[in-house]
């Protein structure tokens, strides 16, 4: 086995890690634009200001995660990672292009968001594990760490960019074109993935084909006190406090009454948080179980101080601190859960990861949405606050007796 590179970048001087970087980026700059403009096409032209509305149709795109977990997990285990990659990412193209003719033409009904919500999440449900575990085919477990900390600064950077894209965008053409600009976005990554150098890829260990896989690879991560304690957490953290579409937009409107590219640069500003956390993320040489505790502990304090911003500015400056927490939480989750997870298993882990962190979302966005609209969005940020003083507890009471598992 080679010896890990040293630096912040050393994934980048894998060509195919390069190559997968440059579509990725691109795709994700679309991406963000695409969730801008969905929430405030919901907020404000679908709805009166209905946070419930955006809780729902972040519900139906997350709900898959969780409800289509028992495939998710075996394809990603036992197809090729890259070719599924392939379809997952260009039916989210033709997806996101179909949306945006229905806008741009004025056809658009709330039920038609909600109809593609499902139709994107169900193909997002696929694609989110196999994306994860991909990095280790590229860059191999040596530099796994570095590279899901890059692969965040790339989200995150795209994050600064995409909300900044669409706030324009809707006031100059409308919000039809944003989403027409995320379904060109994904010839990018589809570009990449034809252009990687298949013969220098590093494929992890099938899995074989038997009867209750999915149930396997449950049973390994919940026999297991290091996976547990950090599945709660994300339970936790995922179903009441990654819910920032409906924080920010709510807050943007119903408090700070901003305007399209006020609300984009809400969603900019945090990822300057978010970004400082992927960079801290990568110039770390491994994840480390305490960093859980202290994310989520961060993230807790941080959207206790968003709740009782008195401005704009100061709301904007508690969105950095919680991008920080939530990154230096979610990635750390990613890394040690993948680490220390046998090959043959790290499909089925890795969707019960994203299952557990985003399939809380039918239960917790409609929750906080309601939140946000009887009592004010104040009190929805108090919720997520909860959530992660709670994951924080749940991490406190694990330290002592985590032992880091090796994979058998």
């Amino acid at each position: 086995m080679r010896a890990p590179a040293s630096g912040f970048f050393r994934s980048l001087s894998n060509v195919n890690y390069r190559i997968w970087a440059g579509g990725a980026f691109v795709s994700n700059i679309g991406t963000w634009v695409q969730r801008t403009a969905q929430d405030w096409l919901v907020l404000t032209r679908l709805t009166h200001h209905d946070a419930s509305a955006v809780g729902l149709v972040m519900a139906l795109q997350f709900g898959p995660q969780m409800l289509l977990l028992p495939w998710t997990g075996f394809a990603a285990d036992h197809f090729n990672q890259r070719k599924l990659l392939m379809v997952t990412q260009a039916t989210m193209g033709i997806l996101a292009l179909g949306l945006g003719i229905l806008t741009v033409f004025g056809l658009v009904q709330l039920w038609h968001v909600y109809v593609f919500a499902f139709l994107f999440g169900s193909a997002a449900a696929f694609d989110a594990p196999v994306r994860q575990t991909f990095v280790a085919e590229l860059v191999g477990d040596d530099d796994l760490h570095n590279a899901v900390a890059l692969n965040s600064t790339s989200f995150n950077a795209a994050r600064m960019i995409g909300p900044a894209i669409a706030g324009i965008v809707i006031a100059a053409i409308g919000t039809g074109w944003a989403f027409l600009i995320n379904g060109v976005s994904f010839v990018g990554v589809l570009l990449s993935l034809s252009a990687l150098r298949v013969g220098n890829l590093q494929p992890n260990i099938r899995a074989h084909r038997t009867k209750g896989s999915f149930t396997e690879g449950f049973r390994y991560a919940w026999g297991r006190g290091d996976l547990r304690a950090i599945l709660i957490m994300l339970c936790l953290i995922g179903t009441f406090g990654l819910n920032f579409p409906i924080f920010i937009s709510t807050m943007a409107v119903g408090v700070f009454h901003t305007n399209a590219q006020g609300y984009g640069l809400l969603s900019s500003i945090m990822a300057i948080g978010t970004m400082a956390g992927a960079f801290l993320g990568a110039g770390r040489k491994e994840p480390r179980f305490d960093l859980l505790l202290t994310g989520a502990a961060v993230f807790g304090v941080g959207c206790a101080l968003a709740a009782i911003a008195p401005d704009y500015w100061l709301f904007t400056a508690a969105l950095v601190v919680i991008g920080v927490a939530a990154l230096t939480f979610t990635n750390t989750t990613n890394s040690l859960m993948q680490l220390s997870t046998a090959p043959e298993m790290r499909g089925r882990v890795m969707a019960l990861r994203v299952g557990v962190a985003l399939g809380g979302t039918p239960i917790g966005a409609p929750i906080v949405g309601w939140v946000a609209d009887t009592f004010g969005p104040r009190w929805a940020l108090g919720v997520a606050a909860v959530a992660g003083l709670t994951a924080a507890a749940v991490a406190f009471v694990a330290i002592p007796r985590h032992e880091p598992d090796a994979p058998p």
